[in-house]
This record gives C-alpha cells, structure tokens and sequence, in this order.
C-alpha cells in the first residue's frame, strides 16, 4: 500500500498544490496544537451560552424562520439531531468521490479554525473518516448555496451520527456499518455540532477545486497543442513578438506568447516558409496569446478565491473565544464561490471554442492547403470530418453550461433565506465545461499530430518536438478511416494529466 503523504490541518494551510493529493484520497489528516487549543475554546462559549440565559441562535433557539423559538437545553440533542436528518432532502446522482473528499477535508479545515464551537472528538471523527476513507453519498442537487450547501453537507453529517449512507472500499454502506468496518463509533451532537457541520459551501469549493485543477492543465496543454497546431499551418511567428505584448502588458498575455517562442525556438518548419507572402494568419492563431492569456489572468483570480474560500471560517454563528461572543452574520453565503465558478466556466468554455475554430482551420482544405479532413483518400475516406462535428457540439453544449447560475436566485425558508448564490450548480456545470474541453483540446492535438507529419522531415523547436514525442508515444499515429471515439477520449487524457507540460519542460 502507497504511503500516504501527512498534512497538518490547522484551519489556515490547504494551497492549491495540496488539492490533487486530497482529491485521490493521497493523503492523511492530523490537527495541529494551537487548533486542537482553539476548538476546545470556542466549544466553552457554547457550553457557557447553553448554560446560560442569554438567546443564541442555533445553540439554544431553532432555525431559519424558527430562529425566535427557544430550546430547552433537554431538547438540545434532539434539536441537533433532527437538523441534520430534515436537511439531508438532496436528489440526483452521488457525488463523485473525489468530490467528497475535497468536501470533507474543506469541511474539517474550517472547523480547525476554532470559530464554530464544537467538541473537538467531532472535528476528529470527521478527520478520521477522510483518513479512512469512509466516503459519505452525497446527492449531487438540491443545494442553493446559501446558508451553506445545506443538504449536501447534511448527508455528509448524517454519517457521523450513523445514519446515512457511505462507500467504503467501493461498497455503499449504511452509516452505522460504514463507520465500524473502519473501527469508528458515531457520535451524538451536541449544542451547535449540527449547525456547525453543515453551514458553509465545501461541495461547491471541493467542485470547483477539482474544475481549477484540471483547467490549469487545459491551459498549459492548450498553448502546447496551439503550437502544433501553429507549425502544422505554417504559421506566423510575428504575433508573438514579445513588442506586441509589452504595449499591452497584461500577464497572462504575455506569458502564453512567451511560451510559444520557447516551444517553436529553433523551427525548422518555421524557417521554411518565412518568405511565403502571408500577410497575416486568422485569429485562432494570431490571436492565442490574448485569448489563452485572458483566461489564464482570469484563473489567478479564480484560484485567490477558491484558497480564501477554503481556509475560512463558513458557519452561523460564529464563535469567537477571545471576545466570548457570539455573532450571527453571512459567511456561508456561496457568492464568491458561485461567481469564481461561473467565471472559470466562461473562459475554460472560450478555450474549448478557439481550439475548435483551428481544428476547423487543420481539416478545411480551403484554409489549410492540406487534403480535406487530412484523409489520405479523397473520397473514399471520410479522416477527421467527424471529429471536428464532435468538437462543434461539446463547444455549442459548453455554451449552454456557460450562462452564469450565480445570477440567479429563488429565495427559501419562508423567506428568511431571501437571496440565494446557486454556487453549487455553478461549481458543477464549470466542471462539465472543463471535461468538455479536455476533448475538444484532445481532438486538436490529434489531427494537429497528424498535420505536423505533412511538414516532416523538417523539425518544430527542441521542446515542442518532446512534446510531440510524448504524445505520439500515447497516441501512435493510425492511418485510414476507423472509429474514433477511444483515440479521442484517450487524448483528452493526455490533456487531463498535464503529460505535455511535463514533457516539454518550459
């Protein structure tokens, strides 16, 4: 068995570079000191709150429109129990279990702050869970992603108490078992541990999580296939006259033009056709420094957003030891998740767009000056004409998912919960769009590899010839006409992967 690599949690830690790792279940949880300190403080306010007369929202009260109910604290068990079983009202498919693990390591890290005022055996059984590998089902809908994502995070909660349903090693389990097959005992919630569990949008984070990550190798493969692409047409390398990019410094910008030098530097192919005549090449390929660039800009945005998110305190109300209060506000609010989500949905939808326009440019006799659909047949062959159709309709399906959910809202709870963010949809079609363009990025780099061998024996650049050199290692060339549909999906693994960063080595 594959060791598993220790991350301390301390409320504050998760980066970008940990997310794969938690994603493949690649690593194992221990709270640190000064949290197990700040946990076990704010868990004094509530016990102190409870005892006391004072009215707290969710500690002694009920919720949402019940918040002006008062709870006796002989009902404190039953209040907590019954607000995590009425919650748990999601539908659809279960989650994807890289998902929930994403989920329950957010969920873990915002408790170790010490905000939320629970017992710290709680924060260590849900700990305890994500190291072993108790994987609670989660229905994928029913969340609006305010108050939280509410029913989410309660399906998940339901199996600390044993109830509930989990996978463990790929079987689905009723709570109870799934806990004691890994020698874990559920617990009875305490004032607030309901609340506490469920306030907070981590299945909307943990989504967007995995979309981030797998759209940062869509964008760095992407510049990699675009240089294909590029010396396959025998582009222009002038575009990417770093000038051009210093009178418009955006950094995304200049740093994809930046790269395709590097990629194409020393080019035998480019060398060949420098006095063609060619006053200019099309967009798709002039313009790769500004499109990619943009969304690259926009991914560090996204990427700010999603770090802040996930090393936040998200429930209601907060704890906060130093001062002993108490204090109800709005953290659990999923805008700044519902709009990073639906912004990375845009751009990654955009990426998809532009490398189809070029796949249309490599198989398009009329733009390319190669034999249609790089068939070797006319006539008889149909080559790639198909997989520019299935490239045209992930790209006009990308542009449904890419309407922005976070501009809607549908107030609940009687109108108490009266704007909503909708992240967790957000979250989820933004992943869609980036599976969607890892094929249509895979189905380029597939008729770009089979163009490129109509300009050999001239060479690209050192590091794109590594590049390509990977690739045709993972996709042998095949000739003539044959279904297509493994090569594809095997190329939008490449892409997934990140194989040609690694690869070409810029």
């Amino acid at each position: 068995m594959t060791q598993k690599k220790r991350l301390r949690l301390d409320g504050a830690g998760l980066t970008t570079d940990h997310l794969e790792g938690i994603a493949r279940g690649a690593v194992r949880f221990e709270l640190t000191a000064p949290a197990k300190k700040a946990v076990d403080r704010a868990q004094k306010v509530v016990q102190a709150a409870l005892d006391g007369d004072a009215t707290a929202y969710g500690i002694n009260t009920g919720f949402g429109r019940f918040c002006n109910v008062k709870i006796s604290p002989r009902q404190v068990r039953r209040l907590q129990q019954n607000l995590v079983r009425s919650h748990g009202a999601g539908v659809g498919p279960d989650i994807p279990d890289e998902i929930v693990r994403l989920t329950l390591a957010f969920r873990a890290n915002a408790l170790a702050q010490g905000n939320s005022g629970i017992r710290r055996s709680t924060l260590d059984l849900l700990i305890s869970m994500f190291n072993k590998d108790v994987l609670p089902c989660i229905p994928s809908q029913g969340s609006v992603g305010a108050s939280g994502d509410l029913a989410p995070l309660a399906h998940l909660a339901q199996v600390l108490i044993g109830e509930g349903w989990a996978h463990v090693e790929g079987k689905r389990l009723r709570g109870r078992v799934a806990l004691r097959k890994v020698g874990l005992e559920p617990i009875i919630l305490e004032a607030k541990e309901g609340l506490s569990l469920i306030n907070g949008v981590q299945p909307s984070s943990a989504y967007l999580a995995d979309a981030l990550v797998r759209a940062k190798h869509v964008y760095n493969t992407a510049d990699i296939i675009g240089a294909i692409t590029l010396e396959a047409l025998l582009g222009s390398l002038s575009p990417f006259d770093p000038r051009i990019h210093a009178v418009r410094p955006h950094p995304g910008q200049g740093a994809v033009a930046k790269r395709i030098r590097a990629l194409i530097k020393g080019s035998k192919i480019l060398e060949s056709h420098r006095d063609c005549g060619r006053v200019q090449d099309a967009y798709s390929l002039r313009c790769i420094p500004q499109v990619h660039g943009a969304g690259r800009d926009a991914l560090g945005f996204i990427e700010t957003t999603l770090i802040t998110e996930i090393n936040a305190a998200t429930d209601n109300p907060l704890i906060f030891p130093e001062e002993g209060d108490i204090l109800s506000g709005g953290n659990f609010h999923g805008a700044p998740i519902g709009y990073a989500a639906d912004l990375l949905g845009i751009v990654v939808a955009d990426l998809a767009s532009i490398s189809e326009r070029r796949i249309e440019r490599l198989v398009n006799p009329d733009l390319s000056g190669l034999s249609p659909f790089l068939s070797r047949q006319e006539g008889i062959e149909s080559g790639y004409m198909m997989a520019q159709v299935t490239a045209a309709s992930l790209v006009s399906e990308n542009k449904v998912y890419a309407h922005p959910a976070s501009v809607d809202t549908v107030p609940t709870s009687a109108g108490t919960e009266d704007h909503v963010s909708m992240s967790t949809i957000a979250a989820r079609k933004a992943r869609q769009i980036v599976e969607n363009a890892e094929r249509v990025l895979g189905i380029e780099l597939l008729v770009a590899l089979d163009a490129l061998e109509t300009r050999r024996p001239l060479q690209s650049g050192a590091a794109l010839e590594r590049a390509v050199s990977l690739a045709r290692e993972r996709l042998p060339r095949v000739l003539g006409d044959r279904n297509l549909s493994d090569e594809i999906e095997a190329a939008a693994r490449v892409v997934s992967e990140g194989a040609l960063e690694k690869a070409a080595r810029i």
